[in-house]
């Protein structure tokens, strides 16, 4: 019985820090750490340019974290491809799995790093008009 509850214990410890740690992305500048669902609030009320320059910090970090990725399944996607796969092998295989992986890391990573460019012009101490 008490075994059972240690065990419940340890993994409810586990399933928290895990849930915390995949909803956060640091801050650069501030040190802060923003959630989604905080940037998203941040983007719908900011004004200041020290508002839009958190904003692009988070986006610069969602960048970085994007490539990293997709550097690890570009390599994934290298080695897996090192071997000859048959010729009848069904769709997706392993190689196009891993691709399309890396693909998607590179596109979500592209799209950050636009709206890293577009808090940043924001930032500026004059932006320009039609910065949308």
């Amino acid at each position: 019985m008490t075994r059972n509850l240690f065990v419940a214990c340890v993994v409810s410890l586990v399933l928290a820090n895990a849930g915390n740690a995949q909803g956060t992305v640091s801050s650069q500048d501030s040190g802060y750490s923003y959630t989604r669902s905080q940037v998203k609030e941040l983007v719908r009320t900011a004004h200041s340019p020290e508002q839009f320059k958190a904003i692009a910090s988070y986006f610069g970090q969602l960048q970085k974290t994007y490539m990293e990725q997709a550097t690890e399944a570009k390599r994934e996607w290298e080695r897996i491809g090192a071997g000859v796969p048959s010729n009848r092998a069904k769709y997706p295989t392993p190689v196009d799995a891993a691709r399309n992986l890396y693909e998607n890391y590179m596109y979500k990573a592209s799209e950050a790093g636009a709206l890293e460019a577009k808090y940043t012009r924001l930032a500026a101490p004059n932006p320009p008009a039609n910065a949308q």
